[in-house]
């Protein structure tokens, strides 16, 4: 008898003790929900001052050549916001498409000011060697050379008076992810006046890919003498290191 009182009374223990944990798992998980707040974070393309619209616009590099743009896409990955605790994204790779009227998504961050940001332009290794993927990464969205070379990490496709290759065309691939060869550049830009973020809100902070830059930064890439490039090695490396000049933050919008 006295070993069954014991029993039950080190049952109604644990059942406590559960109650219990389960009670603080649940308030600190209700205290976390509140102390967040989301960026939507918006890609706008450029050009000479202007909206990119595919085939339909004329624009010049610095180099007085006239180009008119056909495809323009682009995969941004590994969002961070610099000292913030953000919520890992379910998917963290987002194609952003110069064909699509909105490139967004969303992050979920913890209530407070932040002064920097910094992403990848391009794919990491570790998914060029995951084989077939969903979503941004599937190989249908026609950013997926081969199993050993990779993905695309910039495409950019028109025409141009300049070009020296067959119907004037302007083809650039820019891939690469293994050793000398890897063309994933890390963005980072500082916040001008600083973002922030607050309980249960959204707040809406848009990204300006400029083409200006892609023409002259760190590199010259005159069309007349690179009209395509569509292998990884030394000419796509030189292309790429103009990518880091390409994004600025253009506004942040408070709800």
């Amino acid at each position: 008898m006295t070993n069954n009182l014991f029993q039950q009374k080190k049952s109604r223990l644990l059942f406590l003790m559960q109650i219990a944990v389960l009670i603080v798992t649940l308030l600190s998980f209700k205290q976390l929900q509140t102390n967040q707040g989301r960026v939507r974070i918006s890609f706008v393309n450029t050009a000479n001052g202007k909206p990119i619209v595919l085939r339909d616009s004329v624009y010049n590099n610095v180099f007085g050549e006239q180009y008119s743009i056909s495809k323009l896409k682009y995969y941004i990955s590994d969002f961070q916001v610099a000292g913030a605790k953000q919520q890992p994204e379910n998917d963290s790779y987002h194609l952003i498409n110069a064909r699509d009227e909105i490139n967004a998504f969303e992050i979920s961050l913890e209530a407070g000011q932040y002064s920097s940001i910094s992403f990848l332009l391009g794919v990491d290794s570790t998914s060029n060697c995951s084989g077939a993927q969903a979503g941004a990464l599937d190989p249908m969205n026609d950013m997926f050379w081969t199993w050993n070379s990779g993905y695309v990490m910039f495409k950019m496709e028109g025409t141009s008076t300049a070009s020296t290759a067959d119907l004037k065309r302007i083809e650039h691939h820019i891939g690469g992810f293994k050793g000398e060869n890897s063309v994933v550049t890390l963005i980072k830009l500082d916040i001008p006046q600083k973002l922030s973020i607050k309980e249960n809100a959204v707040t809406e902070l848009t990204i300006e890919t400029n083409l200006d830059k892609y023409w002259k930064n760190a590199a010259d890439i005159k069309i007349s003498e690179h009209p395509l490039c569509t292998t990884t090695g030394e000419l796509a490396k030189k292309i790429a290191s103009n990518f880091a000049g390409l994004f600025s933050i253009r506004k942040i919008n408070y709800q």
